[in-house]
């Protein structure tokens, strides 16, 4: 699943006219270069959720063919934020546990070990297995500790979650759809129970979070092409 529901208040005006996955950095909407990682990592099913400018998103990107994919879209009338997303697109990702990606990061994450990771927390008995990277000069803080392959949210050195993981779809059972859930009470409690696992990422990651920020990946993408 690829969460691309939000306003992206941050990046307007950018986004008063286009939804904040299809702006473009290095000739490719955001978006699209998750679903070019998510195909060459041979995963051919991709839900995508969306709430403002939606119809854009469907409009460009279609049935996914055109990426090698087959794209099921989840809208929301307004953005559920991330696990009231989520909760509101089970019917489509299934009983299974399932990667999601946010729309405005970019990154270089294995996803196909992720998948296996994604495959294996039933057995761990986990909810969710997290991606947490080196905190970003807008981000010192951190969000989560993580001792050996367990994450909580205290202790030293925190990290940031890069907004890539993988969830077992129980970690949403006690929502509602179609009603607005953070994801962070949802993993915290987890975590208390022991039951979240993560990794660090110490390869390439950007939360595209401003116009600076994209132009900068634009950049980078350009003069690496």
């Amino acid at each position: 699943m690829i969460l691309a529901a939000g306003r992206g208040e941050r990046m307007r005006p950018l986004t008063d006219t286009c939804p904040k996955p299809l702006l473009e950095a290095g000739g490719e909407p955001l978006i699209g270069h998750h679903l070019k990682r998510l195909e060459r990592a041979g995963i051919t099913d991709v839900v995508i959720n969306h709430a403002h400018l939606g119809h854009l998103i469907e409009a460009r990107l279609g049935d996914g063919a055109a990426y090698g994919l087959s794209i099921a879209y989840s809208p929301e009338s307004q953005a559920l934020e991330t696990a009231g997303g989520i909760r509101t697109a089970l019917p489509l990702l299934g009983h299974d546990p399932f990667i999601v990606i946010n729309g405005d990061v970019f990154a270089d994450v294995d996803l196909a070990d992720l998948c296996l990771r994604a495959r294996t927390l039933s057995a761990r008995g986990d909810l969710a297995h997290l991606v947490l990277v080196n905190n970003p000069p807008h981000h010192p803080a951190g969000d989560f500790h993580l001792a050996g392959a367990r994450v909580s949210s205290t202790g030293q050195p925190m990290l940031t979650f890069s907004g890539i993981g993988a969830y077992h779809p129980d970690l949403f059972a006690g929502l509602n759809a179609n009603e607005r859930a953070p994801l962070g009470p949802l993993l915290r409690k987890a975590m208390t129970e022991g039951r979240i696992s993560g990794q660090h990422h110490t390869g390439r990651w950007m939360d595209i979070g401003t116009p600076e920020r994209l132009a900068e990946l634009d950049r980078q993408l350009r003069e690496n092409a």
